[in-house]
Parts: structure tokens; sequence; C-alpha cells
């Protein structure tokens, strides 16, 4: 079952990451962060489409909310 609708919290790990200053970083780190970032990269878009294809199935089956 979907969460509600909230506000997300300000400052969320992505907002930090963005705003990290990179210059105390080797460039081995930097390589290591981007890999490290790509990774989360995947699971998330995994998990979205994985939500994706449910939300679609519950739609077809009980058609779409307010319509």
């Amino acid at each position: 079952m979907e969460e509600p609708d909230r506000p997300r919290p300000s400052g969320d790990a992505a907002s930090r990451l963005a705003a990290e200053d990179l210059a105390p970083y080797s460039q081995a780190e930097l390589q290591e962060r981007i890999a490290l970032l790509e990774a989360e990269i995947a699971r998330v878009k995994a998990h979205h489409a994985k939500t994706a294809a449910h939300r679609a199935a519950a739609e077809s089956l009980f058609g779409r909310p307010g319509g």
C-alpha cells in the first residue's frame, strides 16, 4: 500500500550530498563516490519501475482512482 503524500523532510540525503564540497576528495575517492551514486541511481530506478508496474496492474484491475 502506498504511503500518503507527505512533504519530504528538508535536508534529505540527496540534498546534503549536492551541497557537499568535493574539493577535499582525491581522484580515487571521487571515482568511488561516482560508482556508489550510480549504484544508488540504479536501485532507485528499479524501485520506480517496480512501483509503476504495480500501480498499472492495480489500475487495470480496479480502474483509475477518481475516474
